[in-house]
């Protein structure tokens, strides 16, 4: 049993309506040992014009106050489980030296990396796939995931490698690592001479794409060039979505040859074994 999620939200992203007490209160229900909070910093986040109107327009970070916020939980439930400090910075060309500084200011246990706007669009809305066709914005996505990476590199794990296909028109019916190899195993080959974990995230099986982010194809690849750092996040934003098919991505794992998956405590890795 996986007792580590280390990729979660709460209150303090701006897509999140989950408490932190309540969110402790799951982790500990739930038997886990671990939990990581890695709340949303996008600078920069693009304003889409079909977006609902009644939420709100910014993912930044109130960093103080959820540093403050976490401190409190962690004094009250620290016998409990073990707590830790993280953020999920969102990457943009423009954005490399200020997300350097941030990420400098802030005694964070665990930084994720993800691509969540390629040319400061979300894919989340399906405006950003008009106009052009769903290969030409899957290969955009995956471009500009290793000019981000080239740009700034001062984080632990890739977040969620191919986000872009649980919005895609066809998702993942017509996607695959075979057809977009010549753009992602760059990527891997980057994060594995640069020491950086490859995340497996829950929310490709949440938006029915029966696979993590990334699919399982590009797990094995990345085990066949080398690389063994796998974290391993919900990517939660309720509580009930905390864990999701936990047991079904260790078994993935396992399948693809990888013993172990690594927590981050003070930015250095820790190996728990799977099975």
């Amino acid at each position: 049993m996986i007792k580590a999620d280390i990729h979660t939200h709460t209150t303090f992203s701006t897509d999140c309506d989950a408490p932190m007490e309540v969110m402790i209160k799951e982790a500990i229900s739930r038997g886990l040992d671990t939990l990581c909070f890695t709340e949303h910093m996008d600078k920069d986040y693009p304003i889409d014009p079909t977006r609902d109107p009644s939420l709100p327009i910014e993912f930044l970070l109130d960093t103080d106050a959820y540093r403050t916020g976490f401190l409190e939980m962690r004094e009250k439930y620290g016998d409990k489980i073990r707590l830790l400090w993280g953020v999920e910075i969102g990457l943009q060309p423009n954005l490399a030296e200020w997300n350097q500084n941030y990420v400098n200011r802030h005694p964070f246990d665990f930084v994720i990396g993800s691509e969540h706007n390629p040319e400061n669009r979300d894919p989340y809305y399906p405006a950003f796939f008009e106009g052009r066709t769903e290969e030409a914005s899957y290969t955009l996505y995956f471009e500009e995931t290793l000019t981000n990476l080239k740009l700034f590199s001062d984080f632990d794990s890739i977040g969620h490698m191919d986000y872009i296909v649980r919005y895609g028109p066809n998702k993942n019916k017509e996607y695959s690592f075979a057809k977009y190899s010549d753009y992602i195993e760059p990527i891997l080959e980057f994060i594995i001479s640069h020491g950086i974990a490859l995340e497996v995230n829950a929310g490709g099986y949440r938006n029915g794409l029966g696979e993590p982010n990334p699919c399982k194809d590009i797990i094995i690849r990345y085990k066949e060039l080398g690389g063994e750092l796998i974290t391993i996040g919900s990517d939660a934003h309720t509580p009930q979505s905390m864990c999701f098919e936990f047991d079904r991505i260790e078994n993935l794992l396992l399948d693809c040859g990888f013993k172990y998956h690594a927590i981050f405590i003070g930015r250095k890795p820790v190996l728990y074994p799977l099975g």
